[in-house]
C-alpha cells in the first residue's frame, strides 16, 4: 500500500450482508445510477493498452479512480457482494466479512488513484471515456483460494507457489454495457500486461459455453473459453466437464497435451 494511503469510509445501501444463503445464491444484477467521475489521476508516462477500433481503452487499475471502480462493481448483486475477494480470502472469512471491509480490501489491492504505484490487481476498461469493465490479473500466488480441481495442480505437475505464473480470475462488465466486447478486450489486454510485468506464463480458468446454453452471470465471471482463445491462449487441461485451463507461455510453448475429464 502506498505511503499515506487512507481508506475512506465507504457508504452503501446494500442489504446483502444480511442474507444467510448468499454464498449459494447468484443474484440478478440490476443497473443502478452511479456517480459520474469528474477527475482522473494524473497521467504517467507508460503505454496505454488501447483497442481504437472499438473505442475501448484499458489501463492498469491503479490509474483508475475509486469512483470508476464503484461504477463498474455497482451496488447490487453478486459482483457488488464479492468485490473480487472470493479467491483471495477463506470461504468463511469471505462470507462473514462485512461488505464495507471487502470494498476496502479491493481499493487497497488495486492502489486505485495512485498512478505511480508499482503494483495493482487488475485492469479497468473505458468505453468512450466511461468506466465499463474490470479484469483481475495477478501472479497466481495472489489467489490462495483458487479451487484445486479447477486449476488441476497435480495433474499438470504445477507448483502452486510459482509466482512466475500469472492468472486471470475474474471479469466484470458494468450493467448496461454487456455484449459489447468488453471482456474480450480485457482478455487481450492481460497478455501484454502480465508479460510486461515479468510473468513467465499466464493462465485462465474459463467455463465451456455452448450455443443457446443459459449460464448465470455469477457462473461466467471467470470468462468463456472463446475470449481466451481469441487472445491467444491455448487449452492445456480439461479438469472438469465444464471448465478448462487456458494458458500462454511467454518463453516457449509448453507442448502439453490436453487431458480430458473422466466420465
Amino acid at each position: 500500500m502506498p505511503s499515506g494511503f487512507d481508506v475512506e469510509p465507504v457508504r452503501h445501501d446494500c442489504k446483502l450482508d444480511s442474507c444467510p444463503n448468499l454464498s449459494r445464491t447468484l443474484l440478478t444484477i440490476r443497473s443502478q445510477p452511479t456517480p459520474t467521475c469528474t477527475r482522473r489521476p494524473e497521467a504517467v508516462d507508460r503505454p496505454r493498452l488501447e483497442l481504437d477500433e472499438a473505442s475501448i481503452t484499458i489501463v492498469p487499475a491503479n490509474e483508475a479512480t475509486w469512483e470508476d471502480l464503484r461504477a463498474i462493481f455497482g451496488d447490487r448483486g453478486y459482483t457488488a457482494y464479492c468485490q473480487c475477494q472470493r479467491f483471495k480470502i477463506g470461504h468463511h472469512e469471505w462470507t462473514d466479512t462485512p461488505l464495507a471491509v471487502r470494498m476496502e480490501r479491493l481499493r487497497a489491492e488495486t492502489h486505485c488513484g495512485f498512478p505511480s504505484a508499482r503494483k495493482t490487481s487488475g485492469l479497468v476498461a473505458y468505453l468512450d471515456g466511461e468506466p465499463v469493465g474490470w479484469c483481475a490479473v495477478e501472479p497466481r500466488t495472489a489467489y490462495p483460494r483458487l479451487p484445486p480441481a479447477r486449476v488441476a495442480w497435480k495433474a499438470r505437475g504445477e507448483d502452486k507457489d510459482d509466482d512466475g505464473v500469472w492468472a486471470v480470475t475474474c471479469f466484470v462488465t458494468r450493467a448496461g454495457f454487456r455484449r459489447q466486447g468488453i471482456s474480450r478486450a480485457l482478455a487481450r489486454a492481460t497478455v501484454d500486461f502480465a508479460r510486461g510485468r515479468g510473468a513467465r506464463a499466464l493462465e485462465g480458468y474459463p467455463m465451456i459455453t455452448e450455443p443457446g446454453q443459459e449460464i448465470t452471470w455469477g457462473g461466467l465471471h471467470v470468462g468463456s473459453r472463446s475470449i481466451f482463445a481469441d487472445a491467444g491462449f491455448e487449452e492445456v487441461s480439461h479438469p472438469t466437464l465444464r471448465r478448462v485451463v487456458m494458458r500462454i507461455d511467454f518463453h516457449g510453448r509448453s507442448g502439453s497435451t490436453v487431458p480430458r475429464p473422466g466420465a
